[in-house]
């Protein structure tokens, strides 16, 4: 038993260079089904370039570390130890996301190994289910913040509510003693239609007493790339 265990530390995968070539090319190849993947089903802002970058790397990495591993179970181990020191802090703003890590992962694992049919296959089937049910197109969406004097609160909502014919929702309201800051939010149909109207929310507003500012900012949900 005792050298049967030591045999298992002792052996190690015996590639050629061809079969090294052979992995990292597939998951290179694998890789840039990923990076097509996420750009076709992240539309608008939501497309992070950096991040899809990152993916491709991610894969090739994963598939060299388990090329160099193979069946040597005293590698497999250090690899355990060394990468549990590794903590990763980059905020995940999409779910999305996610999968698109372990899809990965999991492809450099499969590359790595040279199990290619499992790779491609789930890949292609990844790849499809993504397509049809994952790309979501950011739609921007408006913000109106208004400032005024405190007791001009239910007057400015009952404006606001009445132009945009409650499609407009209160998301913020900040107040002090003397003053009272209102965010509403919209989405951008709903305020590109409010701009056929006779007169703009703004000149609505204004038109009211004690109205400080009124701010109209176009909110998504952009990753820098």
């Amino acid at each position: 038993m005792k050298e049967y265990i030591y045999t298992l530390f002792e052996e190690s995968g015996s590639l050629t260079v061809e079969e090294i070539l052979l992995h990292i090319l597939v998951a290179v190849i694998l890789s840039g089904v990923i990076y097509l993947s996420y750009y076709f089903t992240h539309a608008g802002g939501v497309y992070s370039k950096k991040f899809n970058v990152s993916l491709v790397a991610l894969t090739i990495l994963t598939a060299t570390v388990m090329t160099v591993i193979g069946n040597n179970i005293a590698l497999s181990l250090g690899m355990v130890g060394a990468l549990s020191i590794v903590r990763f802090r980059t905020a995940i703003k999409d779910s999305r996301d996610t999968a698109y890590i372990f899809w990965t992962i999991i492809v450099g694992i499969c590359c790595g190994v040279g199990d290619y049919v499992v790779a491609v296959t789930g890949s292609a089937a990844v790849f499809v289910v993504l397509l049809i049910l994952g790309r979501v197109r950011n739609d921007n969406r408006m913000l109106l913040i208004i400032r005024g004097a405190k007791n001009m609160e239910r007057r400015i909502e009952a404006v606001v509510f009445d132009y945009f014919e409650a499609k407009a929702m209160l998301r913020v309201k900040n107040t002090s003693r003397e003053s009272i800051e209102l965010i509403f939010e919209m989405p951008r149909k709903v305020y590109l239609l409010s701009n056929k109207k006779e007169k703009s929310i703004v000149e609505m507003l204004y038109e009211l007493e004690s109205i400080e500012y009124v701010n109209i900012v176009t909110q998504n949900d952009e990753i820098s790339g």
